[in-house]
């Protein structure tokens, strides 16, 4: 397996890791502890994420973008695309809601916030789903060569 192989992989898995871990975990917690506080923590969990993750799905996306151009085949291209897909739907999709979610005279406590939560998490989960096509793709072409 080559070195440009393994960035891929890593940088894949480890987004697809931390977004699942978002979905099942970190968000479900925050809702859990009510509208107010899940509002409250959620813009700078969401500022420490986006960075990490950010930089994890570009750099997943061009290292696999790399190995398809070497001669890895279609399905490393199919990868760094669904891998790459989480930036613009982020930009499209998601960032419309973040930015009502972030607004600083937003009432925490309305349950207007507690359905634009509940909407970011299913936004949220494609972003999930995505990396964990790309995971596995990437996981599966890295384990076949």
């Amino acid at each position: 397996m080559d070195v440009i192989e393994i960035v891929a992989i890593m940088a894949c898995t480890i987004f697809a890791g931390a977004a699942v871990y978002i979905n099942v975990a970190e968000h479900p917690a925050r809702l859990s502890c009510g509208t107010q506080v899940a509002a409250t923590v959620f813009g700078p969990s969401y500022q420490r994420a986006a960075i990490m993750q950010a930089s994890l799905a570009i750099l997943a996306a061009v290292a696999g973008a790399v190995v398809a151009l070497g001669g890895g085949g279609w399905l490393w291209w199919l990868g760094a695309l669904a891998i790459f897909a989480v930036v613009p739907f982020t930009f499209i999709v998601i960032m419309p809601t973040n930015k009502q979610l972030l607004e600083p005279e937003r009432d925490r406590t309305s349950e207007a916030t507690r359905r634009l939560l509940v909407r970011w998490g299913r936004l949220h989960a494609v972003r999930s789903a995505l990396s964990l096509v790309a995971a596995l793709l990437y996981v599966s072409l890295g384990v076949a060569a």
